[in-house]
């Protein structure tokens, strides 16, 4: 298989990249040169959101034999549509099929616990949509941009919460960290809250396999809701550091009365209503009959935390995401009571 990653040196574009490189596959990474991709990849430079930003896929010869450039393209792109829109009119003759990660997001909120692909959308995305769009309006632009230029060639990856290794939004680096510190830990809420998630290993393989076998269309691709829990999240952090951490659970009222923000301060978490729902209750039917496996919470945290330590224990944060912790001010006067 020949595959163009259209990204591939950070977080899911790099999961992407390497689990491609493990099955032997040819891999093309095309990027703006910010981050070295693996070892072992072709890559072709250029920024999509500049004039002439694509002209390093143009360039590339197509082959003599009438036959596509790439079997498949993986677009990870969060930005304005009219980018993907340029990539897919590009790309339509010269790869077999397109997939592109996009959200559980383009779901009009509140979506509903058991919410299948089949419901209602955001509206007013445009695949012709540039500049600053909401990431919900980004992600259903990009959709439909795929689904302009590839049809049924199109697979929508439609992911819900990712952590794992290479993480770039702050979540899970995040809880491991703190831990990892000791001491009494502000553990929001109760610890049999039910989490719905992927591991971005388990979200590449996924996209590999279905994109190999002709899927096509959406799927919502997360973990079943309960997969594991809040607290099976962070006693597995514990675990994983080695540290002393006492995680003291705290009733979600108080958490909030104070200020502290679900999601963005205490990563993950969200209190019980239509967040919670539309986040951690979403139906995952059609991607689990299609093959989606997800590995144990131990596990991921177990490796997350190895490539923490391995990096030298500060993550990589992506400069267009706001940065996840709660303030330790906050945090020691909850603990305190």
């Amino acid at each position: 298989m020949r595959l163009l990653i259209l990204g591939g040196t950070e977080f899911v574009g790099r999961a992407v990249t390497e689990a491609a490189l493990a099955r032997g596959w040819e891999v093309t990474v095309f990027h703006r040169g910010r981050h070295a991709p693996p070892p072992g990849v072709a890559e072709l430079l250029g920024d999509r959101t500049a004039e002439g930003g694509l002209a390093a896929l143009a360039g590339v010869a197509e082959p003599n034999d009438g036959s596509c450039t790439w079997d498949l393209v993986v677009d990870t792109w969060s930005g304005a549509p009219s980018a993907v829109r340029d990539a897919v009119r590009l790309l339509s003759g010269r790869a077999a099929r397109y997939t592109y990660v996009s959200s559980r997001s383009v779901y009009d909120y509140p979506a509903p616990a058991g919410l299948s692909e089949d419901g209602p959308l955001v509206e007013g995305a445009s695949p012709d949509a540039g500049g600053d769009v909401s990431y919900a309006l980004a992600k259903r632009g990009g959709e439909l941009a795929a689904l302009d230029a590839f049809g049924d060639r199109a697979l929508l990856a439609r992911a819900g919460l990712i952590i794992g290794p290479w993480e770039n939004v702050g979540r899970l680096p995040w809880w491991l960290t703190r831990i990892a510190r000791g001491g009494p830990v502000l553990a929001p809420g109760t610890p049999d809250l039910d989490l719905q998630y992927i591991d971005v290993r388990d979200l590449a393989e996924w996209l590999l396999d279905a994109s190999a076998k002709g899927l096509h269309g959406p799927y919502n691709l997360v973990s079943r809701p309960g997969h594991t829990t809040m607290g099976g999240l962070l006693n597995a952090c514990v675990r994983a550091t080695g540290s002393d951490a006492e995680l003291r659970w705290t009733d979600a009222d108080r958490i909030l009365a104070a200020g502290v923000e679900p999601w963005t301060d205490l990563p993950v978490w969200l209190p019980p209503g239509e967040l919670y729902d539309t986040l951690h209750q979403g139906d995952v039917g059609r991607a689990y009959g299609a093959g989606l496996r997800c590995r144990p919470v131990e596990e991921t945290v177990a490796d997350t935390w190895a490539w923490l330590c391995d990096i030298g224990g500060t993550a990589p944060q992506r400069t267009d995401r706001p940065l996840k912790g709660v303030d330790p001010v906050t945090e020691a006067k909850l603990l305190a009571g």
